[in-house]
């Protein structure tokens, strides 16, 4: 209890005492969020602070390095080098839209370059140098498979696909916060019963999204940008690997998987077609705002169906 609640529990505090002093200060530097949806209500968060990533980013890393440094733990080192090296990443790209006052920042192949060298230096210290074989724990029998050189080509679509999907999910008020919060609840209720090393810093990251969403919860008075998106994909796939459990992540981050899917049938459909759409808009959270749903309400089901997907994975565990 002393490596879930202490570490949990710091890093929430931590968020809250940096609040009142980024929020200010990210809107004095005019580090705001430009808004382009063509949602009426969403162009009043146009000036609302982003890149709140970074309050979860400090929180996370700080409690979480001491933490393996007590524990004497060298499995907490890659989630930590994932979530900030996105997050960092997702730091430039909001730095880029704020300077130009514009919704686009790095474009889409630098971003995408950024997130294959981070994704490749992951896979080679998962096989160097972690300790933590590439097998992968198959749901209701627990068995452990080796797929061989195809373990390589299911870290990157893991990884890029988490990571992408945490980064669509991010556009309402509280809607990737609280969707990640639930699947951390589950990676730490999983690391607790398999005695994992990596408990505190799941618990670290629990914490910080806690803290986080006192500020990010509808109105949101600051957003996490990509700075948090980008680095929240890359902790929940980390933290997967670190547990040897990414197939389970098909089933908790469901909800990133469809927004990604989302975007990309609308894109292909909308080229194939000429300009028709499938979805009133993509992703998918704006289909639903668009059908009348109010923001509470999407993050509510959402953030519902989360928990419930992750119920019913540990149930498989």
């Amino acid at each position: 209890m002393f490596e879930v609640f202490l570490p949990m529990i710091i890093a929430f505090f931590i968020v809250l005492a940096l609040g009142p002093v980024c929020i200010p200060l990210l809107r004095r530097l005019k580090m705001g969020n430009t808004e382009r949806e063509y949602i009426e209500e969403h162009k009043l968060k146009n000036g609302t602070p982003s890149m709140g990533g970074i309050m979860i980013l400090i929180a996370f890393s700080v409690v979480s390095l001491i933490f393996a440094t007590v524990r004497h733990t060298t499995q907490i080192y890659p989630i930590v080098f994932m979530t900030l090296g996105f997050g960092i990443l997702g730091f430039v790209d909001d730095l880029l839209k704020a300077l130009k006052k514009s919704s686009d920042g790095l474009k889409a192949w630098q971003k995408m370059l950024g997130q294959i060298v981070l994704t490749i230096a992951f896979a080679v210290y998962m096989i160097n140098f972690s300790g933590v074989s590439l097998e992968i724990r198959i749901p209701v029998t627990g068995a452990f498979v080796d797929i061989s050189w195809l373990a390589i080509v299911v870290l990157f679509l893991c990884v890029l696909g988490t990571v992408n999907g945490a980064n669509f999910t991010d556009g309402l008020d509280g809607l990737a916060t609280s969707v990640t919060l639930a699947i951390a609840g589950f990676w730490g209720i999983v690391a607790m019963t398999l005695g994992s090393e990596i408990t505190p810093a799941i618990a670290a990251m629990i914490g910080a999204l806690f803290g986080f969403l006192m500020f990010n919860v509808h109105p949101a008075k600051i957003f996490m940008g990509d700075t948090g998106s980008l680095a929240l994909g890359a902790f929940v796939a980390s933290t997967a690997y670190m547990l040897q459990m990414p197939i389970f992540i098909i089933i908790v981050a469901l909800i990133y998987l469809v927004e990604v899917l989302s975007v990309i049938l609308q894109v292909g459909y909308f080229k194939l077609t000429g300009g028709k759409r499938i979805f009133r808009m993509a992703p998918i959270h704006h289909h639903y705002e668009l059908g009348g749903w109010s923001e509470v309400k999407v993050v509510a089901v959402f953030t519902t169906v989360t928990i419930f997907l992750c119920l019913f994975a540990y149930y498989l565990v």
